[in-house]
């Protein structure tokens, strides 16, 4: 509880500087909000954008604590909608991308069997988010589930608390992780091999995420708020979203 008044004490402090938008941001986006943000300050050169990372579990969980969050960028639909009926959120969710899934190694692999590759005696331990609070991993303990590997793998399972963090523990102390396809953009990532690093985790075992935006009763600054919001529904920000592997209409 101490933790969180913190958070929202902080918060609280930065909203109260002006041209300053306080965005709550799914991990998964972590590797497309520089390139998003450059894109917005060509058109609000003044307006500061101010970004917290989590999982959307726990983000929601603030958001409902006070912290003065302005926009909410969800790694799915759910809690946006949650925050909304409860009157959190002044607008109805809308799915701004649809994200997917991959298989990652940070180490050569051979993935002639695609995901059956997770039951080999080599693979020790695999990485996945936490499918209570992370919608990527809910999507990936539904495709381990459908595919029928959920029984064979449970036990080699390493949870993270978000997208950001499974990835982290699929590049140091895990054999592989499911994790965001947007992941493979981080920089240090660009060198790995589709077929040799990672492979997609067929679409049909899951559904993609559809990821949820909305602006929130707490934001201070309503124009600059507004037009963030505005923003990453436009073309320009589909277009960058689409970069970094996501799907947008």
């Amino acid at each position: 509880m101490f933790k969180k008044s913190i958070v929202v004490i902080a918060l609280t402090l930065s909203s109260l500087v002006a041209g300053t938008i306080n965005i709550a941001l799914s991990a998964n986006v972590s590797y497309a909000i520089d390139s998003l943000k450059e894109e917005f300050h060509k058109a609000y050169p003044d307006t500061k954008v101010r970004v917290t990372l989590g999982s959307s579990g726990k983000l929601t969980a603030q958001i409902k604590h006070g912290a003065p969050y302005d926009v909410f960028l969800s790694a799915n639909m759910l809690y946006p909608s949650l925050l909304y009926k409860e009157g959190q959120a002044i607008t109805q969710p809308v799915i701004y991308a649809k994200g997917s899934l991959v298989l990652l190694s940070r180490k050569d692999r051979d993935f002639k069997d695609g995901l059956v590759t997770i039951l080999n005696n080599k693979i020790r331990r695999i990485a996945i988010a936490n499918p209570k609070t992370a919608p990527y991993g809910k999507a990936t303990f539904t495709a381990l589930k459908n595919a029928k590997l959920y029984n064979g793998s449970r036990k080699k399972l390493i949870y993270a608390e978000s997208a950001s963090q499974t990835l982290s523990y699929t590049m140091s102390v895990t054999d592989v992780g499911f994790v965001a396809k947007s992941s493979l953009f981080k920089s240090q990532l660009l060198g790995l091999k589709e077929g040799i690093n990672w492979i997609d985790v067929d679409a049909t075992l899951y559904k993609p995420i559809e990821q949820g935006i909305v602006l929130l009763k707490h934001s201070k600054n309503a124009k600059e708020s507004r037009a963030f919001y505005d923003f990453i529904l436009s073309e320009k920000a589909k277009n960058i979203l689409k970069e970094y592997g996501y799907i947008v209409r």
